[in-house]
């Protein structure tokens, strides 16, 4: 039997907004509105951001594959960092660091993750660009999504 094709994505990016980083960290962790802000976040069932948590979570892009996965809420610091551990369909770290701006605040997203299911399953050849793709269309899209629902 084949071994299981891995896909690893890294990720950093940085987005600004024109609130302090206190106001961000309140939108930011009003996990009850997760599911509203972004609708290819087919199940979530966090109950607090706080460590300690685990979040399961079930995510549909727009690509042909869905990807369950748990969040293990590892670091909260308020207002400044949270660090999580998933595992699952992803496997891996990310990161969500708030910063001063001279404007604002700075949110910065960092994470190292490895796609097991999804598009793991696929061709080698395809899986690489696929998860990218549907990585990124997560990431672009929740921030956006994130501006419009809260006005941050």
């Amino acid at each position: 039997m084949r071994d299981l094709v891995t896909v690893s994505v890294h990720s950093d990016r940085r987005h600004q907004f024109g609130v302090s980083r206190d106001e961000l960290w309140e939108a930011v962790t009003e996990i009850d509105q997760y599911r509203h802000w972004w609708p290819w976040l087919r199940s979530f069932d966090g109950r607090a951001f706080a460590a300690g948590e685990r979040w399961g979570c079930v995510v549909k892009p727009q690509l042909p594959y869905t990807l369950e996965f748990e969040i293990v809420l590892e670091e909260v610091r308020r207002a400044e960092r949270a660090y999580a551990r998933l595992t699952g369909d992803i496997e891996g770290w990310a990161e969500l660091v708030l910063a001063d701006a001279e404007t604002g605040s700075v949110l910065r997203l960092r994470s190292d993750l490895t796609a097991r299911g999804g598009p793991a399953r696929w061709v080698e050849m395809l899986a690489g660009p696929l998860a990218r793709r549907g990585h990124d269309w997560v990431l672009d899209n929740g921030i956006r999504q994130f501006r419009v629902a809260t006005g941050v």
